[in-house]
């Protein structure tokens, strides 16, 4: 599987960012604007298979997106993970040691814990969605910030909202596949007990998908940013690089 894949500067270390479910790349673009003259070394920022601008697939699960994320590393260089939501427990399953990659941190933060017979129920709901079309722009972007979980936090008219839609023959889709959500889910649990690495779990105290009580029973000293919710990359660019140099590098 050939990523759509941003990089920045150069030189070990690499630090790969990884975007949730139904997002892409793009999303860490205040992020990264930020920590590039901070960060001596690689930034390595894909849409994951299914995202964005990458090719859909016929598979999705943990394992198949650490092993595209792997194939962008060269072996036994140093590498840093910052994954949100989906993207942690990516970095966490890239992180086992399983994708002949030697991951030194991951930082998750909005990681959901907690699965219900109901939550895994929609999952399957939306992996079965047929492609839906939207006549204008408009209405297509409408449904990408809500499906993404970045309504009110992101423009419209904004790079990530550019990289998730596509236009055909007048009318408009979201670029994610829907079968993604099949990659959602549990076990979160194994897939944290796994990691060779060092790990930082974080969320901020308004996200509505998990709690710091969650985490801690998974990390003990996972953190809780005050006043932020789920997109602590969008809501609070500067508070992450802040988390990302003082416990991650």
């Amino acid at each position: 599987m050939r990523l759509h894949v941003e990089e920045h500067g150069s030189g070990p270390p690499t630090l790969v960012l990884l975007h949730g479910l139904s997002a892409n790349g793009a999303v860490w673009g205040p992020l990264v604007e930020r920590l590039r003259p901070r960060f001596a070394g690689r930034i390595l920022v894909p849409d994951l298979r299914g995202h964005g601008r990458s090719p859909h697939a016929t598979r999705y699960g943990y394992g198949q997106h650490a092993a595209d994320v792997a194939a962008l590393l060269a072996p036994g260089a140093p590498v840093h993970v910052v994954g949100h939501s989906m993207g942690a427990a990516i970095g966490l399953a890239l992180a086992s040691g399983w994708f002949g990659v030697e991951v030194k941190n991951v930082l998750g933060f909005g990681m959901k814990v907690t699965w219900t017979p109901e939550d895994l129920a929609r999952l399957a709901t939306l992996a079965r969605a047929p492609v839906r079309w939207f006549d204008t722009r408009a209405e297509a972007a409408e449904r990408f910030l809500r499906v993404s979980g970045l309504d009110k936090l992101l423009a419209p008219d904004s790079p990530t909202v550019d990289a998730g839609l596509v236009a055909e023959g007048g009318r408009w889709r979201l670029a994610a596949h829907a079968a993604t959500a099949a990659a959602a889910g549990p076990p979160i649990e194994g897939i944290v007990a796994a990691a060779r690495s060092r790990v930082v779990l974080a969320c901020g105290s308004e996200d509505a998908l998990v709690r710091i009580d969650e985490l801690r029973r998974l990390a003990p000293d996972a953190l809780e940013l005050a006043g932020l919710g789920h997109n602590l990359q969008v809501e609070d660019p500067d508070a992450l690089v802040r988390v990302i140099e003082e416990r991650l590098l």
